[in-house]
């Protein structure tokens, strides 16, 4: 197909979505989670800042349910007009790929990448009675006894990074399975389970009330307000290093010009000096990247999920 004809076929919609920018058409960012949650706040603050930048409405659409597929399903089969995009991360544009058999969309084919946006640490963490006070000293009772780990959700990254951890280091442990991230870790305080892989902001209070233990977390270096607690590479599990990403995009097709508007607004905002005290009270570390950029990372992501799914046989039955 020749230059001319490519610019032929895509004349239209870029002319549709110049149109809809100009007049002002609202942007949409579906959400696929409850409102309340980090995903929630993190969509919600950038609005506020990519309204004034791009100069139109910028409205946050909760669609939550299905780990995250009702609302990813729903933009995939929104009209490629720059009029709509999703704030996607690790499970709904990565780990469901391999997971669930009968995924109704592509996590990259049905896509364009518009920005990668924040990153959010996770960390293993035991009862504050747990004779283990060492990633060490657990994988020793582990591979002497039964143990038990939670997860927020059957399917989720706890479970998947918490499988990982009990095959690789030859535990014997059960996956315990709860619905949400608080219920995990208040069952984990009282020691009904024995171990949780979590994201840090959701059990760093409870570390920092010594209700909980941290044995590691899987950031590049030892956070400033938690520096007993040591990484992952540290701990010697370099392997649970896994980050748990957040990143907007738009359906497939969508003009290239629409992209890289919105990219450059939504990362414009990330850097605005008011809006980093509540990306981090929230937990969330900023990690900018561009559409080329994040689409590549994205590509990685794939595979490193697949990998360790493979590994797990953790899967979402239909």
């Amino acid at each position: 197909m020749t230059l001319r004809r490519h610019l032929l076929l895509a004349a239209p919609a870029l002319m549709l979505a110049g149109k809809a920018m100009a007049q002002g058409t609202p942007l949409r960012i579906i959400v696929p989670a409850p409102p309340g949650g980090p995903t929630d706040i993190l969509a919600r603050v950038l609005a506020d800042k990519a309204s004034v930048t791009l100069g139109r409405p910028v409205v946050v659409d909760n669609r939550g349910g299905g780990g995250g597929v009702i609302g990813t399903d729903a933009a995939a089969r929104s009209a490629p007009d720059g009029n709509t995009i999703v704030l996607g991360h690790n499970q709904t544009h990565a780990s469901n790929q391999s997971m669930m058999a009968k995924l109704p969309y592509n996590a990259i084919d049905s896509f364009t990448a518009v920005a990668r946006l924040a990153t959010v640490h996770h960390a293993l963490v035991v009862p504050p009675d747990s004779p283990a006070k060492t990633v060490a000293e657990l994988v020793s009772l582990g591979r002497t006894k039964q143990l038990t780990f939670a997860s927020s959700q059957a399917g989720s990254a706890s479970h998947v990074i918490g499988e990982t951890f009990s095959r690789r280091a030859g535990l014997n442990a059960t996956h315990v399975p709860y619905r949400g991230a608080a219920q995990a870790a208040t069952d984990t305080v009282s020691g009904i389970v024995d171990y949780y892989v979590a994201t840090f902001p959701s059990v760093s209070p409870l570390i920092r009330d010594g209700r909980l233990r941290a044995l590691e977390i899987g950031a590049p270096a030892r956070l400033p307000d938690f520096p007993n607690v040591p990484t992952a590479a540290e701990a010697g599990v370099p392997y649970l290093a896994v980050d748990a990403w957040f990143g907007l995009f738009a359906p497939a097709g969508t003009p290239a010009p629409a992209v890289a508007e919105i990219s450059k607004a939504m990362l414009d905002g990330l850097k605005d000096p008011s809006v980093t005290p509540k990306l981090t009270a929230a937990g969330f570390t900023a990690a900018p990247q561009g559409p080329a950029e994040f689409a590549a990372f994205q590509r990685e992501e794939v595979e490193r999920w697949k990998e360790m799914v493979a590994l797990t046989g953790v899967k979402i039955e239909d």
